[in-house]
């Protein structure tokens, strides 16, 4: 069977991850230097934004890979789909009765709506997985900041 070149298009190539990194590079410290502010911890900030700044790139990576995964699925479930609608249809077209016909058709509809159903929902669950990944990287980060700023506060109290 030939192949179709449509169908090999890689559409995650269009999705560099990587390039959320570059964020984390940037050295906030030498600007906030500048600016004291009585009982701030500029270190700290800068660090607690750099914690920040790195989960909302590993929560956008997990995003990124998620869509991938889907996109990389999508396209197997369309050339899987194409080779058997083409060998369905040559079947399909082979001599028979007009009730064998009939008979063939209504086995191929129900097959091909379980088909379809089945995909859908594993495309779902991926969709689903991939978005509570990187739900959960956010999360963990916001729990984290929280405690970074109840021991700011505690340590801001004990210097009083």
């Amino acid at each position: 069977m030939a192949t179709n070149p449509f169908l090999d298009f890689d559409m995650t190539k269009f999705f560099d991850p990587s390039k959320f990194a570059e964020f984390t590079k940037v050295d906030f410290s030498k600007t906030l230097a500048d600016y004291k502010v009585p009982g701030i911890d500029v270190d700290a900030f800068v660090a607690a934004q750099r914690k920040n700044i790195e989960a909302v790139t590993a929560a956008n990576q997990l995003a990124v890979e998620g869509i991938q995964a889907v996109l990389r699925r999508q396209a197997e479930i369309l050339r899987q789909s194409l080779e058997e609608t083409s060998s369905v249809v040559s079947d399909f077209l082979s001599t028979g009765t007009p009730e064998d016909k009939v008979a063939k058709q209504a086995e191929l509809v129900k097959t091909a709506f379980e088909k379809a159903l089945a995909n859908v929902k594993e495309l779902a669950e991926l969709i689903a997985k991939s978005n509570s990944e990187a739900a959960d990287v956010l999360s963990n980060r916001v729990k984290e900041s929280i405690e970074e700023v109840k021991a700011a506060i505690a340590k801001a109290q004990t210097k009083h």
